[in-house]
């Protein structure tokens, strides 16, 4: 793997990059297991968003 100079590129720091990654996973929203009302609300608004430009 090429060299970056970026340093938005974890490529180059395994240690940056396993930080990211679980810094990533404590702040995602996550799956929808513990919250009912969370999960009714995504799958109304998914279900007004599939429909958009089919005719019936």
């Amino acid at each position: 793997m090429a060299t970056s100079k970026n340093p938005g590129n974890f490529a180059n720091d395994r240690q940056k990059a396993s930080e990211a990654g679980r810094k990533g996973g404590h702040n995602s929203g996550g799956n929808f297991a513990n919250d009912r009302q969370r999960a009714a609300e995504a799958g109304r608004k998914g279900g007004q968003k599939s429909q958009s430009g089919r005719e019936s």
